[in-house]
């Protein structure tokens, strides 16, 4: 008898953490690395690099958004059956105070998900706790077998 079983996001995330599968090429540069995953919620640290600065020596924005999407589609994905897909479909972030280079929290939180759509939230703060940015995204999801980049085939 063949057991048959199915992996799910969570699993997934967490052979990451544990260097068991490779980190995703986006989140290997922002120096993704797991601090807590959880159904539904993930809390992450990554390594602002000095080449990310912008020319006033702070994080470029656009790498502060990528941070906050690339911990909101993780809690999501924790959710999901490891096939699954759910790319954002909307973004909104709110930029607080500057981010300078070293160690970044960010938190992820699934806030509601239906069978094709999530409402997620993010956070970014320094390790000392002080607010970076938040965000809140909308993420389609969809089964790449049965759809062609989440359009019916």
């Amino acid at each position: 008898m063949v057991m048959v079983t199915h992996i799910t996001g969570l699993d997934a995330l967490r052979a990451v953490s544990e260097g068991s599968a490779e980190t995703p090429p986006a989140a290997a540069l922002l120096g993704w690395k797991a601090l807590d995953l959880q159904p539904g919620r993930v809390r992450v640290q990554y390594t602002a690099r000095p080449d990310f600065c912008n020319p006033h020596g702070a994080i470029q924005g656009g790498f502060l958004a990528a941070m906050l999407d690339d911990a909101m589609g993780p809690a999501l994905f924790t959710t999901l059956p490891a096939h699954q897909f759910a790319p954002t479909i909307e973004m909104k972030v709110n930029f607080v105070r500057a981010a300078r280079p070293g160690a970044i929290i960010a938190e992820g939180v699934l806030v509601h998900k239906t069978s094709s759509i999530a409402f997620l939230e993010g956070k970014l703060t320094t390790t000392d706790g002080e607010l970076i940015a938040t965000a809140t995204a909308t993420a389609r999801i969809f089964d790449p077998s049965t759809s062609a980049n989440g359009h019916t085939r």
